[in-house]
């Protein structure tokens, strides 16, 4: 969908970048490479980057930082989502998630569909919203994570994407916190 003659201002957003791989380094890094680079293109600030080893508790430690600060809007990260011993991704993921978005998965698999056919069943890519922050699980390819961001994520991070996106709910993902605080005690 264009976003060309909408008067809309752009909203920049404070995106994070996480790759998970136990051989991938900041010099080889293609596919953290192909996301940042994107982002930024989109204007998009880059909030932090970094690269942890598929374990459970080095992505989960990573990701729950992040979310806790206010300055990050979006966290991305990029592999772990296939099927053997080492992919861990979504176990160390979703436990973060207060809400799931199945259809991110969804439509991501519709677009791989497109261009890798049936292969497009080894990923778990997934995506949800954790302490008012969208987290995005890509899997691990610079293809994989162009298609994420080229066909979905550009789209849903920009507010000028009609009917909706997911900027315009940003300010009001944590509903469910506020108004616990604002319930009278019983």
């Amino acid at each position: 969908m264009s976003t060309q003659s909408n008067p809309t201002p752009f909203v920049p957003l404070a995106i994070a970048v996480l790759t998970i791989s136990d051989t991938r380094t900041p010099a080889d890094d293609r596919s953290g490479n192909t996301l940042v680079e994107r982002l930024e293109t989109a204007g998009h600030r880059l909030a932090d980057r970094a690269i942890v080893t598929d374990d459970v508790e080095a992505i989960r430690s990573r990701v729950a930082n992040w979310i806790a600060d206010p300055a990050v809007d979006v966290v991305i990260t990029t592999g772990g989502t296939g099927f053997t011993g080492r992919d861990v991704t979504p176990e160390a993921v979703e436990p973060l998630f207060e809400k799931r978005m199945d259809g991110f998965s969804t439509v991501f698999h519709m677009v791989s569909f497109g261009k890798i056919g049936t292969s497009t069943l080894q990923s778990r890519a997934t995506a949800g919203v954790a302490n008012a922050t969208y987290v995005f699980c890509l899997p691990g390819s610079p293809g994989a994570c162009r298609d994420g961001w080229d066909e979905i994520l550009v789209h849903q991070l920009d507010i000028r994407h009609k009917p909706c996106n997911f900027v315009e709910i940003l300010p009001r993902l944590d509903e469910h916190l506020k108004r616990g605080k604002l319930r009278a005690p019983a």
